[in-house]
């Protein structure tokens, strides 16, 4: 048995899907398992998995819903409840790890601890680039002197480039200040437990924003869970595409609902609450 589960979101992202768990071949830390948590995607995606597992030496487990809108929190909860393994990464399908990625989060992972990463947003010209083929390159190591360089101007630029350069040294890590406590849901892991113990996701966000990320920080700070940053050490490449419109409704359901009660556990999350029915 592994002992990372890393959890994939997607929704019907197949050429991003392959690009990431082609780069997934060439991790220096082999011991994990992939679980792709697909949000409805249809056939495109589960006949895309049944061709890849052919070709990859880790086990991938497949997990899909019924497509009735963003439900990724649920898809997410059902990839934790299917995983086996006592460590849990999520990446989201866009997001291209280096090759040093699953490394970092467990080699700095901690008890009672969230290991929260970032992103390089690529521009379109650098996403391109991005293939199957190339990601097993050392080229693609190097990728971030290209994003450095093309993060220069303000037209079509890449953003964020900064976050691609490594930077292991615990000392320069100090004195750069290299902080960050807060998670996003493409880059992060955190053990099992410790997401069970606020019942993992919260299924009433039914929109993109928030719940995914914003809402489970919220929620483990109040167990007093520990945020650690892996900025500059688990690095991903986001490939681009348009930004995604982030539901209203979830704001409203967090700020007032969630925030208002005060409570680390939800109650539509991975174990549902028992419901009895009367009889005569």
């Amino acid at each position: 048995m592994k002992t990372i589960s890393l959890i994939i979101s997607v929704y019907k992202k197949v050429k991003e899907l392959e690009i990431l768990l082609t780069a997934l071949k060439r991790q220096s830390c082999k011991d994990f398992d992939v679980i792709i948590a697909d949000d409805g995607s249809g056939d495109i995606i589960s006949d895309f998995v049944k061709e890849f597992r052919k070709t990859c030496d880790y086990e991938i487990i497949f997990l899909t819903q019924e497509d009735a809108g963003f439900r990724k929190n649920k898809i997410l909860n059902e990839a934790v409840r299917t995983s086996v393994n006592e460590y849990l990464i999520f990446l989201d399908s866009d997001c291209i790890p280096h090759k040093d990625f699953v490394k970092a989060h467990f080699d700095n992972s901690e008890k009672n601890t969230v290991l929260v990463g970032r992103r390089i947003h690529l521009n379109e010209k650098l996403s391109d680039m991005l293939t199957p083929e190339f990601v097993l390159t050392d080229d693609f190591d190097r990728l971030y002197l290209r994003a450095l360089k093309s993060s220069i101007g303000f037209r079509k630029s890449t953003y964020t480039a900064e976050e691609g350069i490594i930077i292991r040294n615990k000392l320069l890590r100090k004195l750069l200040n290299i902080r960050n406590y807060h998670i996003v849901g493409c880059n992060f892991s955190l053990s099992k437990e410790l997401l069970l113990e606020i019942n993992g996701f919260d299924e009433n966000y039914v929109g993109a924003g928030i719940g995914e990320d914003s809402d489970i920080e919220y929620r483990l700070g109040l167990i007093n869970a520990k945020f650690k940053s892996v900025r500059n050490l688990a690095v991903v490449f986001h490939m681009y595409h348009e930004k995604t419109k982030e539901d209203n409704t979830n704001y409203d359901y967090f700020h007032n609902n969630v925030k208002t009660k005060n409570n680390f556990y939800c109650e539509n999350g991975i174990f549902k609450p028992y419901k009895f029915i009367q009889t005569d």
